[in-house]
């Protein structure tokens, strides 16, 4: 017989998707089974699978170790997490509490797979929660903590991780209700001179992972996006530019400022060409220059008052000050 006690992270979810959780390989109908001959029981007795698990209860399975194991995934996850924090590099926190963690991304790193073999800032950061004995790898079976935003591959700065299903379940509910208040900021071609929110639609080529911006929607899958904008300072033949993202989709940003005549530096994909050539020769610019600079949080209660009402802002990316600064 193995016993589990429900713990803070696996409280406030049904039984069956915690059991899903805890065999992944096994089917479903094998839980009901189990529950229907005591074979799983919650608190010593019979369960339907629908029970809300709480902190303090008991899960007994009258398995042997063998069934229980063939139902477990089988990979070295725990090595993955280990090479992810050991070999990423560049990815700092900027804020941490007992419930969430705020890193900086550096652009090449993702922020979750895209493949099996990836390594992920969704890796590395389990892999500090190890290495700094916040969480250890049998509670994984249960729960992994997660990213709950991302950024494109090439984009920089801030990226949400919730350490606690408490801090998922919140960061989660906040971004769908659009109650975080998200900025960015970017090197774009010409003179920005005035604040504009843009509104229209996205329709997304998954072949070649592009978008492209209509002004109806329309029969095609389009969703809607809408980008607030202004310039901050301005250069030569550039303008620093923040945005707030007032909806979250992929490619954006991207998209409304090239629409304007005032694409992001280094961006290739709706960009000018020969104009980032000029600052990759110079200065070694071989992706958008756009970073997640800021998010706003609205009043929060317990457990989540220290982020009440907060900023939190990452610094300056050094390719921006050395563009900023050039003669």
């Amino acid at each position: 017989m193995q016993q589990i006690e429900i713990k803070e992270n696996e409280a406030g979810q049904r039984l069956d998707k915690f059991l899903h959780k805890f065999m992944p390989l096994a089917p479903v109908s094998f839980f009901y089974k189990m529950l229907r001959r005591k074979n799983i029981t919650l608190n010593g007795k019979k369960a339907q699978g629908s029970e809300k698990l709480i902190v303090g209860d008991t899960l007994s399975f009258y398995l042997s170790e063998e069934t229980i194991q063939n139902f477990k995934e089988k990979d070295a996850a725990s090595n993955e997490y280990e090479k992810a924090f050991s070999t990423l590099k560049g990815i700092e926190i900027i804020y941490e509490d007992a419930q969430v963690l705020f890193m900086n991304k550096p652009a090449g790193v993702l922020s979750q797979k895209a493949s099996p073999s990836d390594l992920s800032l969704n890796e590395w950061m389990i892999g500090y929660l190890l290495a700094e004995n916040i969480l250890d790898e049998k509670s994984l079976s249960t729960f992994k903590p997660s990213v709950c935003n991302r950024l494109d591959r090439n984009t920089m700065g801030l990226v949400i991780g919730a350490k606690t299903l408490a801090g998922s379940q919140k960061m989660n509910q906040l971004i769908k209700e659009r109650k975080i208040r998200k900025f960015y900021r970017m090197l774009v071609k010409g003179n920005v001179q005035k604040e504009e929110t843009l509104e229209g639609f996205l329709i997304k080529d998954e072949k070649n992972n592009k978008v492209r911006l209509v002004t109806k929607e329309n029969e095609e899958k389009s969703a809607y996006i809408k980008t607030r904008f202004y310039p901050v300072q301005v250069y030569s033949d550039k303008t620093l530019v923040e945005a707030e993202l007032i909806t979250g989709k992929p490619h954006q940003i991207r998209i409304h400022l090239a629409s304007t005549g005032h694409p992001l530096l280094g961006d290739y994909k709706y960009g000018d060409r020969q104009w980032n050539d000029k600052y990759k020769r110079r200065f070694q610019v071989n992706s958008q220059l756009l970073y997640a600079s800021r998010l706003e949080f609205p009043e929060l209660e317990a457990p989540f008052e220290r982020l009440s009402g907060q900023r939190i802002e990452v610094p300056v990316p050094e390719i921006f000050e050395r563009i900023m600064s050039a003669k």
